[in-house]
């Protein structure tokens, strides 16, 4: 293997060594197989591939200061999936088979764990996918749960530090009452348009409305979105955003920082009154919001007017960070140590 340059990685796919595999037939789950090959081999008539039965997940590994390797929040990465698969009427994976295939695929990889304070480290993508053949619109009868690894670095270029957004009304990501809690494709296909219609415009990402009055933020391409201001923490409450545990993390540290938290509809023209705002989610952690621009309104709310981050945004992302990096102490039970 060539040599890593594990501080200029970017947040792409690497071929790694193993990936781990189960199969979902005649009703339970097999057992767990173990697989150098990046492809699978699916039939031509499977339900991921024409009803969009697939659902997936993601999550971080860490090598830290102690030599040891933990991964964040493992057993809520599970039960999200679980909530997925209850939403397109996929079998439900359980927690400890979804655990254990973590921890495997972790350990066969260790190579590919990035240095302690290189700011990369592993992402684990865990996927559940329809392989058995239909051709009606119903559930298949087979399943494919395989997770892959890829050392990554931070998902904006710049790492932690504000960024641009622009508000997108022409898409919505997902609708009130559709699938827009579960992380399945289809939200994230239907973010692609607006997505480049963002960057060709020169900003980071796009911000959604809620889809039924375009009234109140939603969440933007691949995040959630938080504000805070009289120290409090706020984050739009709506039927149409997936629960990001990043989120849930940050409004639990925000706490116990002895800020107050509120989970509530957040009108656009409250943005003009955030002394500090963010993005956040696996990737990311938080991305800073420097300012979001209504092009169609021609308004801009500029958030950051020095153009850094908070200090509570940078207090919460630390916080977070060494959690995760085991520098603080897990107080909530949130970090699993791989033996």
């Amino acid at each position: 293997m060539k040599e890593i340059d594990w501080s200029n990685l970017s947040f792409g796919y690497m071929r790694t060594d193993y990936n781990v595999r189960c199969y979902y037939r005649d009703g339970k789950w097999g057992e767990i197989e173990v697989s150098s090959e990046e492809t699978i081999n699916v039939h031509m008539a499977a339900t991921c591939l024409h009803y969009g039965q697939e659902a997936f997940e993601g999550l971080k590994a860490f090598r830290c200061k102690d030599g040891k390797i933990r991964v964040f929040r493992m057993k809520d990465n599970a039960e999200r999936l679980q909530s997925s698969c209850r939403g397109i009427l996929m079998p439900e994976l359980p927690t400890e088979l979804f655990c254990e295939m973590v921890k495997k695929v972790i350990k066969l990889n260790e190579r590919f764990i990035p240095p302690y304070e290189s700011g990369a480290s592993l992402y684990i993508r865990p996927l559940l996918i329809g392989t058995g053949a239909q051709v009606g619109v119903r559930p298949a009868s087979e399943y494919l749960f395989v997770i892959f690894v890829s050392p990554v670095g931070p998902y904006f270029k710049g790492g932690f530090s504000t960024n641009p957004y622009v508000i997108i009304r022409e898409f919505d990501r997902a609708a009130p009452l559709g699938t827009g809690t579960f992380k399945v494709g289809g939200n994230y296909a239907a973010s692609l348009r607006a997505n480049k219609m963002a960057h060709d415009l020169g900003y980071s990402c796009e911000f959604y409305l809620d889809a039924k009055e375009k009234k109140y933020m939603d969440e933007c391409g691949a995040a959630n979105f938080f504000g805070i201001k009289n120290n409090t923490y706020i984050t739009p409450l709506s039927s149409s955003i997936l629960p990001s545990i990043t989120n849930r993390s940050l409004m639990q540290l925000a706490e116990d920082m002895g800020l107050k938290v509120e989970r509530r509809p957040v009108p656009e023209e409250e943005l003009a009154t955030f002394e500090e705002a963010g993005a956040c989610g696996t990737a990311a952690v938080i991305s800073p919001i420097q300012r979001i621009d209504d092009l169609e309104n021609k308004k801009s709310y500029v958030i950051s007017k020095d153009g850094k981050p908070g200090p509570i945004s940078t207090k919460l992302y630390n916080k977070l960070r060494a959690i995760q990096y085991g520098d603080e102490p897990d107080v909530h039970g949130w970090v699993t140590v791989i033996d």
